[in-house]
């Protein structure tokens, strides 16, 4: 690392409270951001899907466990793959823990992979998972929210990912969907993110942007290369 500019602590203290001005202008966008995406107009779920989880079949509905807030997180694990993608494995290690907390708000957190739900049961359990977790294999609900994409569309490109055409060959990409279910039991789909759009919602990178060293991945061959599933950092 390249030697850093040495200061006196009042040369310090100066730096650091003209930099938390900008910090609180971020803050301030940020909170404004956040107001207008819960503005946003949402769409009605107007299919019945039908999922594969450890309470055996569970509905669209179900999985909201009685709270009227549902977040989605899209895992990258499809039918036949050895294990789920390692990114995908850095972010749901943020999970475990948080359901109790997101309860208090009215808000239920699960995971959904399109691979049956047996393969999903067994690399949680690797894992030491306890979130929940259910299998899409056999619905469209991977599809319709564009995280998995058929070997047709892949080939006359017309995948869509992050609102636009995907330039990528993968079947599978991560996500995270938001839904709503009102008085009547009637759910809509409120918002979507994709791609760095998922980025606010590590944990380990954030305090990871707060250190001299930052993510410090500019030199490897891509994005996360160093990233493994956590049972296999140092074998």
């Amino acid at each position: 690392m390249p030697a850093h500019r040495i200061v006196s602590k009042q040369e310090w203290l100066k730096a650091r409270k003209r930099f938390l001005t900008k910090e609180k202008q971020f803050t301030r966008l940020r909170d404004k951001l956040s107001k207008a995406r819960r503005a946003l107009p949402w769409e009605r779920v107007e299919k019945e899907y039908v999922f594969e989880g450890g309470q055996g079949r569970e509905t669209l509905s179900d999985l909201f466990d009685g709270k009227s807030q549902l977040i989605v997180y899209h895992f990258m694990l499809a039918p036949g793959w050895e294990a789920g993608c390692k990114s995908c494995s850095f972010w749901a290690d943020n999970f475990n823990g948080i359901g109790i907390h997101l309860a208090q708000r009215d808000t239920a957190l699960v995971a959904i992979s399109r691979a049956p739900y047996r393969q999903i049961a067994a690399f949680k359990k690797r894992l030491g998972w306890d979130f929940p977790w259910v299998s899409s294999h056999g619905n469209d609900f991977n599809y319709d929210y564009h995280v998995s994409f058929r070997p047709e569309e892949l080939e006359k490109g017309e995948g869509i990912y992050n609102y636009e055409k995907l330039k990528a060959s993968m079947t599978e990409l991560p996500g995270i969907s938001i839904f709503f279910r009102d008085e009547r039991g009637k759910i809509f789909h409120t918002y979507s993110t994709y791609a760095r759009g998922l980025d606010m919602l590590n944990t380990a990178y954030h305090y990871l942007d707060l250190t001299p060293k930052g993510r410090d991945e500019d030199k490897l061959p891509h994005t996360m290369a160093w990233v493994r599933h956590h049972d296999k950092y140092g074998t």
